[in-house]
């Protein structure tokens, strides 16, 4: 018989509050339910996320999706293995607000401690599949806050190749989209304008494209965007915004495609995953589809409502965490607002 294991999992890294409930049996990992509180609405009054602001609505969030989710899975805590957390990176406030919770619930219920690091949480919202994917595996990570291009060799082992130097790809889609005057959240809202526009309008430059490294920038792009838009006329910008949008959007898919292709010609990987915020964009699957075909890589990509930060993820990581062993009492575990996602794999073999 399968060993099985059943976690509940918290995910208070920045805005989003995540609950979830993950079953492991054998290789199979399934969702039994999950609970997703967000706070789009309020951050739209300042354009941006407030740490304060966003942790006391975590606080408010956290007990009643905790409850939701036990009974729609019909367990009671005794039924659960461990209690999984994101401990970092992310906003210090909101980050302790879900820790604080995991703790407590770790001691009342007498559950084992998962610490899970937010970026492998995103790596495994792309593994939620009927089979196995094989290793090696080279995941892109594209969020608000992340550009990475990592070697997975095995299971929870890590290899960050490549990285932003800078800007975040997500981070200069909200922010071309600012200049742009589109409205919060300004990534996705940018994105649907690019599909009305022509991606050729503008010649951006495409940052470190011919570099031979793996590494990423993006803030020269936005500022070649910025020059643009402020050399168009006032009375033409409304009808140059979707076309501003879709060209800024090809120059960053075409970094990220080329980045991506370098990476598996030299680590051959046996697939591709894409997940993060930004891994929602259509036109970046299709493209990086398109491409893998030519190195018969399969691309598995993170579930379109698993993009975005979730409670999910990060049971799907602890899931294996837990069975690898990666557990600590609940006492020494701490919040970080910056941490690397090597400091949580395991060595190979």
């Amino acid at each position: 018989m399968s060993k099985t294991t059943t976690i509940l999992a918290i995910e208070t890294s920045c805005d989003e509050t995540g609950i979830a409930i993950v079953r492991k049996t054998g290789d199979k990992v399934e969702v039994l339910s999950q609970a997703l509180a967000s706070q789009v609405d309020i951050h739209a009054l300042t354009g941006g996320v407030v740490p304060e602001v966003a942790a006391r609505e975590h606080v408010q969030a956290l007990q009643p999706l905790i409850s939701k989710t036990l009974t729609e899975a019909n367990l009671n805590p005794q039924e659960l293995t461990a209690i999984a957390v994101t401990v970092g990176p992310g906003l210090i406030p909101a980050l302790t607000t879900g820790l604080m919770a995991a703790k407590t619930l770790s001691y009342a219920w007498d559950k084992p401690l998962v610490p899970v690091h937010h970026i492998e949480g995103h790596i495994y919202s792309a593994l939620l599949m009927e089979e196995p994917i094989k290793f090696p595996a080279l995941a892109l990570i594209v969020s608000g806050g992340h550009t990475l291009l990592i070697n997975i060799p095995q299971h929870l082992t890590y290899e960050v190749v490549g990285s932003t130097q800078d800007d975040a790809a997500g981070e200069a889609f909200d922010k071309v989209a600012r200049l742009v005057g589109l409205p919060y959240p300004g990534g996705p809202n940018l994105s649907k304008l690019a599909e009305q526009g022509n991606p050729k309008a503008y010649d951006f430059p495409r940052p470190m494209l011919k570099t031979s490294d793996f590494n990423f920038s993006f803030s020269g792009l936005k500022t070649s965007v910025l020059y643009t838009w402020r050399d168009i006329p006032d009375n033409k910008k409304t009808a140059a915004q979707a076309d501003v949008a879709a060209s800024f959007e090809q120059a960053v898919i075409d970094v990220l495609v080329g980045k991506t292709r370098k990476a598996i010609t030299k680590y051959q990987p046996q697939s591709l995953l894409l997940a993060g915020g930004v891994a929602a964009n259509k036109k970046l699957q299709h493209e990086l589809q398109t491409m893998v075909a030519t190195h018969k890589v399969p691309l598995y990509c993170a579930p379109g409502a698993l993009t975005g930060d979730n409670g999910v993820m990060i049971g799907q990581a602890a899931c294996f965490a837990f069975e690898a062993g990666r557990i600590q009492p609940w006492a020494n575990v701490d919040a970080t607002a910056r941490l690397p996602v090597t400091d949580f794999s395991m060595p190979l073999g």
